[in-house]
């Protein structure tokens, strides 16, 4: 992968535990970009660029490097917000050189809500007008939802000095959640979210209730997109959960003519299933959790082992459920020897957090 990176920013975090901090960097964005690590040295490397982390002292040395400028400004952005995210309620001091905060995101789109539909008794599909869909075609799939609150213009977010969202505050702040384009409709400059109508009652669901609401005209924003594309491969092995449905459904709607794919997708019982088109091959087993023993927390999971013990080495491993399961899932692929460049095992919810 050969990268142009004319601009460059450093930085210096001090964390509460470099070291800590460094194996959580790795961790991480294996699922989103090449990662090299040499020690204390690390290098993240995908097509917007480079960013190289180095230990010392107990200090993380931030070194990133891009092609464009905005791409530079969103590498910061999305260094900088993980990097809090994994320090929690520990401390920790993130400074840029020369980097001047940004009135707008580069990556914000201002998009319009045309129609809401129920796609199954859990699932609701909400279609957005989009001035500019290209950005959204043929890549990344996962965007951060923006959501003004109501009776009030919108007040979008620009960047902190320390490279993070600088998100609205008080009357103005925004309902933020994380969901996949289910699809992009170029003729109709049109983007499609679907969001997962959760049943558990007492649960606060924003995202959820948004949808359920959401009228034509009502103005929100995007922001990405980010988080990874669709695999390449002739052999592909996907598995998840009603978190992963939307973003499995696009796999299979977008994969090239003979993709051969398997798909295990766990749902709450059959009125939650969805038809899958595909110009590929596609053999789906979906998972009935009411027909579950008592006491099993996932059935996705022991199903996901037994299919990758089938597979060759080929075949890409495509996973996104619940953290600890995907941990598990992981861990199997290690132990196998699965070829790290033919995996991707996203978690997309945890069950100890609301």
């Amino acid at each position: 992968m050969s990268t142009v990176t004319d601009f460059k920013l450093s930085g210096i975090a001090l964390p509460k535990d470099a070291g800590h901090m460094l194996d959580e960097i790795c961790e991480h964005f294996v699922e989103h970009a090449e990662v090299h690590r040499t020690g204390d040295l690390v290098r993240l490397k995908s097509e917007t660029g480079t960013a190289d982390f180095r230990r010392e002292d107990g200090r993380l040395l931030i070194e990133l490097a891009c092609p464009t400028a905005d791409m530079l400004q969103m590498s910061r952005t999305l260094i900088a917000e993980h990097l809090f995210y994994f320090a929690g309620d520990d401390p920790l001091e993130l400074r840029w050189s020369g980097a001047p905060p940004l009135a707008v995101l580069p990556n914000l789109h201002e998009v319009t809500v045309v129609s809401a539909e129920n796609v199954t008794p859990h699932m609701r599909r909400v279609k957005f007008a989009c001035a500019d869909v290209a950005p959204f075609v043929g890549g990344d799939m996962h965007v951060r939802l923006l959501v003004p609150p109501k009776g009030r213009p919108p007040v979008w977010p620009g960047t902190r000095e320390d490279g993070r969202v600088a998100w609205p505050e008080g009357e103005d702040e925004l309902l933020v959640r994380i969901y996949t384009i289910r699809a992009v409709d170029l003729e109709r400059r049109e983007l499609w979210i679907d969001f997962l109508q959760h049943p558990a009652p007492g649960v606060p669901t924003p995202g959820a209730d948004f949808a359920r609401d959401a009228q034509p005209g009502e103005t929100v924003a995007l922001l990405g997109p980010a988080g990874g594309g669709p695999p390449q491969a002739g052999s592909i092995l996907l598995a998840g959960d009603e978190s992963a449905l939307p973003a499995i459904a696009r796999i299979a709607a977008e994969v090239p003519a003979g993709t051969r794919m398997q798909a295990l997708i766990e749902v709450d019982d059959a009125t939650e299933e969805q038809p899958l088109p595909t110009a590929g091959q596609l053999d789906v087993q979906w998972l009935h959790r009411k027909t579950y023993a008592a006491g099993t927390a996932s059935g996705l999971v022991e199903a996901t082992r037994k299919a990758i013990a089938a597979i060759d080495d080929e075949t890409f491993v495509w996973v996104a459920c619940e953290k600890q399961d995907v941990r598990t899932i992981r861990t199997f692929l290690k132990t196998r020897g699965h070829d790290r460049r033919r995996m991707y095992a996203a978690w997309y919810w945890e069950r100890t957090r609301t």
